[in-house]
């Protein structure tokens, strides 16, 4: 039984939804798979880069930040996938050593015209680094079952 539905998200809320350390490894790792651009792969070469040093994948981020929304909410709610995500913004670089920390808040909540049993949910992401400086800010919706939704009209 899940413990999250729709009425759950209540606009306005924020919640922290957790930390996480990188390492040097796991950095170069990502990016050797998915993202391999010189100042992701290549210390040597990321030094002497735009950013002066390795820096992490912004999509090392975004994926850490849906591993995060899964561990804090996705995984014990009544989830029904997301129709996307808008407004992802990479504002300063993640590096080897920075732990970073995610913060949700609810931005809409609404029910489905054509699905009374669906809630669609708006949410910002906003994820900072040990400093509290800004690295990430993410938009996007989420889709939940409503936990006793009105009859269809009809």
């Amino acid at each position: 039984m899940p413990k999250y539905y729709f009425e759950d998200f209540i606009v306005g809320d924020t919640v922290e939804m957790g930390r996480r350390t990188l390492s040097q490894d796991e950095i170069i790792a990502f990016a050797t798979q998915f993202d391999p651009q010189p100042f992701h792969v290549d210390p040597a070469a990321a030094a002497t880069g735009p950013f002066g040093g390795l820096i992490a994948s912004g999509w090392h981020t975004v994926s850490l930040v849906m591993r995060m929304m899964c561990d804090n909410y996705l995984l014990d709610s009544a989830s029904l996938g997301s129709p996307g995500v808008d407004n992802v913004k990479w504002l300063k670089p993640v590096r080897p050593g920075d732990t970073i920390r995610a913060m949700r808040t609810i931005l809409e909540a609404r029910t489905s015209k054509s699905k009374p049993e669906v809630g669609i949910v708006k949410s910002r992401w906003e994820v900072y680094n040990q400093h509290d400086e800004p690295v990430m800010t993410m938009e996007g919706y989420g889709m939940f079952a409503v936990r006793n939704p009105a009859p269809a009209a009809g």
